[in-house]
C-alpha cells in the first residue's frame, strides 16, 4: 500500500489546452494566477528556453507554493529531473553547505545517452534455473547457471547465462511472457513490458505490453537511457569506476577517484559536452525546487549566484512564506523574502494568496476523499471554520485522528461531534501561543 502523504492528492497543475487554471482541477484548487504563471513556466521548460533562471514561489503559509512545485513535477514527467530540497539541508557537520547544494544542482541535470549496443531481445518462453550442489558443503543447493529461451517474430534462440544474470532477473521480476533484452557485454537485464499475446480484453490495466520484437533475437539496437550528472559524478568516485549506462564516461575518465571533487566534476562536464557536440547525448536541463529559501546563508547566495551562471545549470524554484526580514548571514541587512537584492533581481516572483472560505472547503473535501475518511455536511463546514480562523494545514491534520476515533466508536461517517472532540484534544498554533501569552509565568524561563 502507498503512503498517503500531504501531496498525493496533487496530479497536475489543473491547466486547460489554452493554459488557462479552473477553479479545481487536478488536485488543486484555487491560486489560478499562479497556476497560470507556473504553466507558462512549464512550457518554456520543456521548448529549453529556462535554463539558468529563477522563479520565486512568495506567499503566506499554507498558500500552495510546495504543492504547485510538485504539480510542476507531474506536468513535466519522469524524463525531466526534478530534485526537491529543503534549505536548511546544507546546514551539516559532515558536508560543506556548498557541496551540498552543488549535489542538488546536478540531481536536476539530465542527461539522455544514446547506445549502440550488442544485445539478445524477445519475449522470455523459457525461464530456468539450474541447482547444483553447494561447493561449500551441507544441505542447500546453489544456482549454477539459468537457461532462457528468447522469441521474436524471425525465430528463438536459447541462452545458458550466469546466476548474477539470474540475480538480476529476480530482481527486474521477470516472467515467461515478458519482453526483455539482455546487454551482451554487460549482462545488464531490463524489462519492456508484457507480451500482447497476453493482452486482455480490460479498460483499464497496470501492466504496459509490447509488441514482439522483430528481426534475429541476437541484434545491435539504439538504447536511450536517461541519468543525471550527480549519477555520473557518483559512478565515476568509485573505485571500481562507472557500469553499465555510465561505462561511456567512466571509460575516459579515471577511476581511482574516492570522493566527488570539483576536479571531478570539471571533468565530467568535459566529457558531457564533449558527447553533446558529437550527437550521443542530450542534456536535459531538469528543476531544483528549494523550500524554505530563506533559511540559506549570505554564503549559499553567493554560491547560487556562480552556479545559476554555469552553462549547465538547472531551472531553480525558490519557495519562502517570509516578508521583509534579515538576511541570514549578516546582522542587520534586512530585504524582501530575506533574499539578497541582487539575487532577487534575479528571480521571476510568483504569488500565492491567502485561500477563500469556499477554496478551504473544497481542499477538505478532497482530501477526505483521498484519505477515505467521510464526512457529514455539519463536520465539513466546522472543519472549513477551523481552517479559516487559524490554519489549513490544522484543518487537514485533524481528519486521521477523527477517522480513528469514528472506528473506535464503530461509525463509518465522521460527524460534528468527532470533529470537536478530536479539535479539544489537539491544539492548533495561534491558540498555543495565546495560551503561552496568558499563562506566561507558569513556564520556565
Amino acid at each position: 500500500m502507498a503512503r498517503i502523504s500531504c501531496h498525493s492528492h496533487i496530479k497536475g497543475l489543473g491547466l486547460d489546452e489554452e493554459g488557462n487554471a479552473s477553479d479545481t482541477s487536478s488536485g488543486l484548487v484555487g491560486q489560478k494566477p499562479a497556476r497560470e504563471s507556473m504553466g507558462i513556466i512549464v512550457d518554456m521548460i520543456r521548448s529549453k528556453k529556462m535554463a539558468g533562471r529563477a522563479v520565486l514561489m512568495a506567499g503566506p503559509p499554507a498558500t500552495g507554493k510546495t504543492a504547485i512545485a510538485l504539480a510542476l513535477a507531474q506536468e513535466l514527467g519522469n524524463k525531466i529531473p526534478f530534485s526537491l530540497m529543503v534549505a536548511s539541508e546544507v546546514y551539516s557537520s559532515e558536508v560543506k553547505k556548498t557541496e551540498v547544494l552543488m549535489e542538488n544542482f546536478r540531481k536536476a541535470i539530465g542527461l539522455r545517452l544514446k547506445e549502440i549496443k550488442e544485445v539478445y531481445e524477445g519475449e522470455v518462453t523459457e525461464l530456468v534455473p539450474c541447482e547444483t550442489e553447494n561447493p561449500l558443503g551441507g544441505y542447500g543447493k546453489t544456482i549454477s547457471n539459468v537457461i532462457v529461451t528468447l522469441k521474436t517474430v524471425k525465430g528463438s534462440k536459447q541462452l545458458k547465462l550466469d546466476p548474477t544474470v539470474y540475480e538480476l532477473i529476480q530482481r527486474e521480476k521477470i516472467e515467461v511472457g515478458d519482453v526483455i533484452y539482455i546487454e551482451v557485454n554487460t549482462g545488464s537485464v531490463k524489462r519492456q513490458g508484457r507480451s500482447d499475446a497476453f493482452a486482455t480484453e480490460y479498460d483499464l490495466e497496470a501492466e504496459e505490453y509490447v509488441p514482439l520484437p522483430k528481426g534475429d533475437v541476437h541484434k545491435k539496437k539504439e538504447v536511450v537511457q536517461d541519468v543525471t550528472l550527480h549519477d555520473i559524478d557518483t559512478a565515476n568516485s568509485r573505485s571500481d569506476g562507472g557500469q553499465d549506462v555510465l561505462s561511456m564516461v567512466g571509460q575516459l575518465i579515471k577511476n581511482k577517484k574516492t570522493e566527488i571533487t570539483d576536479r571531478l566534476r570539471s571533468e565530467v562536464n568535459v566529457i558531457v559536452n564533449r558527447y553533446i557536440e558529437r550527437g550521443v547525448a542530450e542534456l536535459v536541463p531538469g528543476v531544483l525546487f528549494i523550500d524554505e529559501v530563506h533559511m540559506l546563508d549570505l554564503e549559499c547566495f553567493t554560491y547560487l549566484h556562480r552556479a545559476l551562471e554555469s552553462s549547465i545549470s538547472p531551472i531553480v524554484i525558490f519557495a519562502t512564506n517570509r516578508g521583509r526580514t534579515v538576511v541570514r548571514g549578516t546582522e542587520d541587512i534586512k530585504s524582501p523574502h530575506g533574499l539578497p537584492a541582487d539575487l532577487l533581481d534575479r528571480t521571476m516572483v510568483i504569488k500565492t494568496m491567502p485561500f477563500t472560505k469556499e477554496e478551504i472547503l473544497q481542499i477538505i473535501k478532497i482530501r477526505s476523499q483521498f484519505e477515505n475518511v467521510e464526512l457529514d455536511d455539519e463536520a465539513l463546514v466546522h472543519l472549513g471554520e477551523i481552517g479559516f480562523n487559524s490554519t489549513l494545514r490544522y484543518a487537514l491534520q485533524l481528519l486521521s485522528p477523527a477517522n480513528y476515533l469514528a472506528k473506535i466508536y464503530k461509525t463509518n461517517i465522521v460527524d460534528l461531534k468527532l470533529i470537536k472532540e478530536v479539535a479539544d484534544c489537539f491544539m492548533d498554533a495561534k491558540t498555543s501561543a495565546k495560551t503561552l501569552i496568558k499563562e506566561d509565568e507558569k513556564f520556565m524561563k
